[in-house]
């Protein structure tokens, strides 16, 4: 699901700021170096969490398309007050991915009234099921992200915009 999140929403040249303060924002960061995204990093010391006004200060410095950011980082638990810094990254236009692969189940992640335009977990940790499922949501400026794409997704068994075709 973390994968299918990055190869996504982002496309060759694709702005991507994440916010590292854990060894699955070092994640998410490669990851989106991968699929060819200009990806820049705010990075906290593990165990910190960021502030609404480093992202905002971050984005300032480097408008981006994608914001990427761990709700509660697996190697630390630390979770992030993801309300304010959602306000943020909507405010400068871009798409929120959050990783909510330890707090999903076992905290409040509230999609929906926070606003968060891609969320992925897991099923191995809070939901306590066996491993290997990747639950993923797609809000609707995702999904806009999607209908607009420039290039074809780079994983094809990872291609939301088939899934979307669908919808």
């Amino acid at each position: 699901a973390m994968e299918t999140a990055v190869a996504n929403m982002v496309e060759p040249g694709d702005r991507v700021l994440v916010c590292v303060n854990g060894y699955f924002g070092l994640r998410l960061a490669e990851m989106a170096k991968r699929y060819g995204g200009d990806v820049r990093t705010i990075i906290r010391p593990w165990g910190d969490v960021f502030t609404a006004s480093e992202v905002k200060e971050a984005l300032d410095a480097h408008a981006a398309k994608v914001v990427a950011i761990v709700h509660a980082e697996t190697s630390t638990g630390a979770e992030q007050p993801l309300d304010e810094i959602a306000k943020v990254v909507h405010n400068s236009g871009a798409v929120l991915i959050v990783d909510a692969v330890t707090s999903l189940g076992g905290i409040p992640v509230r999609v929906d009234d926070i606003g968060i335009d891609v969320c992925y977990s897991c099923t191995q940790k809070c939901l306590s099921c066996p491993p290997g499922l990747g639950p993923i949501t797609v809000g609707a400026r995702a999904e806009e992200v999607l209908r607009t794409r420039k290039t074809a997704v780079a994983n094809w068994y990872l291609d939301l915009t088939m899934v979307q075709q669908y919808w």
